[in-house]
């Protein structure tokens, strides 16, 4: 063969070499980023690939939620029953803080006297009480340990109706069990509000209460309460599907830091009630408590106030939280109409007490 022979065929071959790699890179576009050919390519799709899933979400968040199982000793009473016996209760909680700080509901660890907290990552840990607040169902505890996993949590997570949204808790005792819906109603987070809750349909049975409501990002909502319950005919209480509560974020980390800095919740309070009037601004006051410091300052019934120190009123609410939110012993100078006339009236903020 000569020369010239065997340089043809090396040109053939590398043009024919050449021709097949460009054919390739068109028809198998993974061999572009360096991928190689691999058994995937000849095999059908992965069904998970387009599966919609919360599983990240759910790994940041669930780790977070503990079962807390809380015991007390209770004495019968009656003729030959004065013997003690042990009552145990079930709930769940949400981790909050490096250093061991859990947030739980208020009825889950009441008149208990030892609490235990199981982590998901199996060690079982005794807790202590911080502090409870009945108003809003809420309980802090305090565990010693390491490596706990804290749930994600924003300043403001602004949650919308519609919104989706699971509750992770431990219902019955099955372990950690998630069930998901979404937001029917969003809660406000006054501290004078103690009812006005984020309302979902996703499920909570016994033993989710304390447990958390996440977003479709893992991100803390809220504190489950409770479901929503009616009485028979039979005056039986009747769990109604489709309807439960969990106490607003932004409220439950308010309340924890108060009971945390505190040991308890201090709210501020003058002693009236009011509704807002549609068709003007300020708040109609329908009635004042006896003794309390909007009587001893002379607020009446039927008065209409329209400023606190200087802060037009217009929600009912909002000045209850404003009031809530104020430390007792502020003196607030109250602007008020009555019977078309305008006074000013000073009156002394004190402690609403929630235990007697």
């Amino acid at each position: 063969m000569t020369a010239r022979s065997i340089f043809n065929f090396i040109a053939k071959s590398v043009l024919l070499g050449t021709l097949v790699a460009v054919l390739l890179l068109l028809f198998l576009p993974n061999l572009r980023q360096g991928s190689g050919i691999t058994q995937g390519w000849f095999s059908p799709p992965s069904v998970s690939a387009n599966r919609e899933s919360y599983f990240a979400a759910l790994s940041r968040s669930a780790p977070a939620v503990v079962n807390i199982y809380s015991v007390s000793i209770e004495t019968d009473t009656g003729l030959f029953r004065n013997q003690p016996r042990e009552r145990a209760s079930l709930g769940s909680g949400v981790i909050m803080t490096e250093n061991g700080y859990i947030l739980t509901c208020h009825h889950v660890v009441e008149d208990a006297d030892s609490i235990y907290v199981a982590v998901q990552d199996g060690r079982v840990l005794e807790a202590q009480i911080v502090g409870t607040d009945p108003l809003t169902d809420l309980a802090v505890l305090k565990v010693t340990a390491d490596n706990l996993h804290i749930i994600p949590q924003v300043s403001e997570p602004d949650p919308h109706v519609g919104d989706v949204v699971m509750a992770i808790g431990n219902p019955f005792d099955l372990g950690q069990t998630i069930t998901q819906g979404i937001v029917s109603r969003a809660g406000r987070n006054g501290l004078s509000n103690y009812v006005d809750f984020i309302q979902t349909d996703a499920v909570l049975n016994q033993g989710n209460s304390g447990g958390a409501l996440v977003d479709s990002n893992g991100i803390l909502l809220g504190i489950t309460n409770a479901n929503f319950q009616v009485r028979d005919s039979r005056n039986r209480v009747r769990n109604v599907d489709g309807i439960n509560f969990a106490v607003p974020y932004e409220l439950a980390k308010r309340v924890m830091d108060e009971i945390i800095s505190n040991g308890r919740v201090i709210r501020g309070q003058l002693g009236f009630i009011g509704s807002e009037n549609r068709n003007r601004p300020g708040i109609d006051v329908t009635a004042v408590a006896k003794g309390s410091p909007a009587d001893i300052a002379g607020l009446q019934p039927g008065d209409i106030i329209v400023s606190i120190d200087g802060v037009h009123l217009e929600s009912a609410a909002k000045t209850l939280d404003m009031i809530a939110e104020t430390a007792p012993g502020t003196q607030l100078v109250l602007e008020i109409s009555r019977d078309g006339t305008p006074l000013s009236i000073s009156a002394t903020v004190a402690e609403l007490r929630t235990n007697p």
